[in-house]
């Protein structure tokens, strides 16, 4: 009775376990996930390398002067925080009112010219970095589209950028499928923004190029002009 039993329960399941068996593999969705470095990618396209050696040719002279103006700078601070510690030490532990009001205003006036030359180098900074932006604006127009290439070639569903994780095995970084689909992309870039140019216009440049609407032809030549309402 009892093995009649257990092979009643099993004849009873069969039709289960082979519905199971019979179902197809594309039904069974799998979750593939993925991560990237982003920011690597696109400095690690072959669009971003090559401008970067143009840059360093094109920006030679802003960029010797900038690195001049720097080296100029940070010495005449050195030599201020020097003459600052020094007579900190002459004034000793316990300096007198005259020696500490000398001391304090050494010091601002050490803060204040430390900011005035951090505005001076980032103001001669400013058209390298317009134009590093430039560069990168250009490739990263064509992410989304990159990104895309990447999921589907890759057959992935799912990318993360890989300092979002606390840990990933090497084969599931697709860092360099993404250098691959940018280099597709975007092979060239250019390296010297248009007059007047901003970041954040490379993403509004379809609408400024949008045409302005057609003005009324004019009347022909012994026409009558159309009398305009008045208004009443």
């Amino acid at each position: 009775m009892k093995n009649m039993l257990l092979a009643s329960v099993a004849l009873a399941s069969a039709p289960l376990a082979l519905a199971v068996a019979a179902t197809p593999a594309s039904a069974q969705s799998k979750l593939g996930i993925a991560v990237v470095n982003v920011d690597a990618a696109i400095n690690g396209s072959a669009a971003a390398q090559t401008a970067t050696q143009q840059m360093a040719v094109t920006y030679k002279g802003a960029i010797d002067s900038l690195n001049t103006r720097r080296t100029a700078l940070q010495a005449e601070i050195k030599s201020k925080e020097d003459a600052l510690q020094a007579a900190a030490k002459a004034a000793g532990p316990k300096p007198t009112p005259v020696q500490t009001q000398a001391l304090q205003t050494q010091y601002d006036a050490l803060q204040k010219r430390g900011q005035e030359a951090q505005a001076e180098l980032q103001q001669l900074n400013q058209p390298i970095q317009l134009a590093k932006q430039y560069v990168l604006e250009q490739i990263g127009a064509k992410l989304d589209d990159a990104l895309k290439a990447v999921l589907t070639k890759n057959k992935v569903d799912l990318l993360i950028k890989d300092d979002s994780t606390l840990a990933f095995q090497p084969n599931v970084d697709l860092t360099a499928s993404l250098i691959t689909e940018l280099n597709a992309l975007v092979p060239t870039v250019g390296i010297v923004p248009p007059q007047g140019w901003q970041p954040g216009q490379q993403q509004q440049a379809p609408a400024a190029a949008a045409p302005a609407a057609t003005p009324p032809a004019a009347p022909a030549a012994g026409t009558p002009a159309r009398p305009q309402p008045t208004g009443r």
